[in-house]
């Protein structure tokens, strides 16, 4: 955060530091420059972390209960304030940036409930008198975190590893640095022990010194494949635990015996959640081809009705890209899809103005082997493409690197289960949304990553699985 009326001294030694900046993409205005920290600065974040986990490790869930409770106090009295800081830094409706910090404190409240039960003694039978196994903390975390869920990525992480004893290093994405200070601040103001959540400022390319210092024990990424390829090198190097979730191009299939106006509606929202850059937004629009040419008029025209513009009006429905050089990324995608045959039938160009604004596109004709079928798009664009049969659909949508999420629409429930046991990814919703949930484990397969975050399975990830034995 900025410090008021700072001494001359420390202006002049913030304005010799590598700063990070961030820009509103409504408006392209600087809302805010902070000095990163330097090397001895993160390594001090780190050893306090790690001097954190000497008393927070031995503290009874109880207690470390009590304060994640009061994490979720924090988090809603703070709300309206930590909704608008993320939706000026990375362009979020206000609607969604308020509902984004109402789960991250649900959160708190479920793990404070729940943790000691997941992370209770399991008797095991063996040839000892007596033996269990025991789930302890490893020390500490090191998460590095995107922009596009500024707080609820950071709690899928912070809410299970602080129950289970662990304490947490943050590496924010370099967009959004406000929003790592405040959640620092959030959790002191909570009575976090001082140093067992710490924001460390840093870009991107300090990654792999904060991965490899001493105190780090494990690491978890949330962000593009690339990156998880980089950190997972990194980590492996010096053998780390990691949990990785990556891109994703979820496939929603749309089978013959639906309501056609209501699923494009449905569709409609499911690819333009937080303006279209969640992981899990659908994506590949995979369509009986009996009703195809109706789902895609019905799609764009409700693409179409969405409505673009300032994101700190209620109004809005779908908000600006975080930067621009995400914006012209999806335009090029689009361009090298529909030059390979594929059609536009709603939006297909930036918006003009300031802002880095995309319109809610729709592409029919999308076959494997274009842009908009084989990549990741991180926008409000929904690629069609047909399919033969219910089974056709499955094959198509594993016909992706990736594996995250993916949704099937259809009135035959026992079909959907018998399709739903085929798909290659990490989840499967029947008619409905694909969404986290704290009481389910969260992740993907493939090029989407490894490990799972929330629920039962996720605190056990980064936890010491030990076998006691006695005699």
């Amino acid at each position: 955060m900025r410090v008021s009326s700072p001494a001359r001294g420390a202006v002049e030694s913030a304005a010799m530091k590598p700063m990070l900046r961030a820009v509103n993409p409504a408006n392209e205005e600087i809302v805010g420059e902070y000095p990163c920290h330097d090397e001895h600065e993160a390594q001090a974040r780190i050893a306090a972390a790690r001097a954190a986990f000497e008393q927070w490790r031995r503290l009874d869930f109880d207690r470390r209960a009590a304060v994640m409770r009061s994490v979720a106090a924090v988090l809603r009295r703070r709300r309206d304030e930590l909704a608008a800081l993320a939706t000026r830094e990375m362009g979020k409706t206000i609607a969604s940036a308020e509902a984004e910090v109402d789960k991250c404190a649900a959160a708190c409240e479920y793990f404070a409930a729940n943790a000691a039960a997941m992370l209770e003694n399991m008797p095991a039978s063996s040839d000892a008198s007596r033996s269990y196994v025991r789930f302890d903390p490893l020390g500490v975390v090191l998460a590095i975190m995107p922009w596009n869920f500024p707080f609820w990525q950071v709690f899928r992480f912070a809410a299970p590893n602080l129950m289970a004893g662990n304490t947490a290093v943050l590496k924010h994405a370099s967009n959004v640095p406000g929003c790592a200070l405040a959640l620092e601040e959030v959790f002191g103001e909570a009575g976090l022990p001082s140093g067992a959540f710490a924001a460390v400022l840093v870009g991107g390319a300090q990654a792999e010194r904060l991965i490899a210092h001493p105190a780090v024990a494990a690491v978890t990424l949330t962000g593009s494949e690339e990156a998880g390829r980089r950190v997972a090198a990194a980590a492996g190097a010096v053998l780390k635990k990691t949990v990785l979730e990556l891109g994703g191009s979820d496939a929603f299939i749309v089978l013959g015996d639906v309501d056609i106006e209501r699923t494009a509606r449905e569709a409609a929202a499911a690819r333009c959640i937080n303006n279209g850059q969640s992981c899990i937004a659908a994506k590949r629009f995979i369509v009986d081809r009996r009703i195809a040419p109706q789902f895609a008029e019905a799609l764009a025209a409700a693409m179409s009705a969405l409505r673009v513009g300032d994101p700190m009006d209620r109004a809005t429905d779908v908000g600006p890209l975080a930067r621009k050089d995400l914006r012209d990324t999806l335009h090029a995608q689009v361009r090298r899809t529909v030059e390979a045959g594929a059609q536009v039938l709603a939006g297909g160009t930036p918006l003009p103005g300031r802002g880095y604004y995309y319109p809610p596109t729709v592409l029919a004709g999308v076959m494997p082997g274009m842009a908009a079928f084989d990549e990741e798009t991180f926008g409000p664009v929904a690629a069609i493409t047909p399919a033969a049969d219910a089974f056709e659909a499955v094959r198509l949508a594993n016909l992706s690197r990736y594996g995250l999420g993916a949704s099937i629409w259809t009135a035959d429930l026992e079909l959907a289960a018998r399709l739903a046991a085929e798909i290659e990814s990490g989840c499967v919703f029947i008619n409905g949304t694909v969404k986290s949930d704290p009481r389910l484990p969260f992740g993907g397969v493939k090029c989407s990553g490894w490990g799972r975050e929330l629920s039962a399975f996720g605190i056990r990830e980064l936890v010491n699985i030990k076998t006691v034995w006695i005699r």
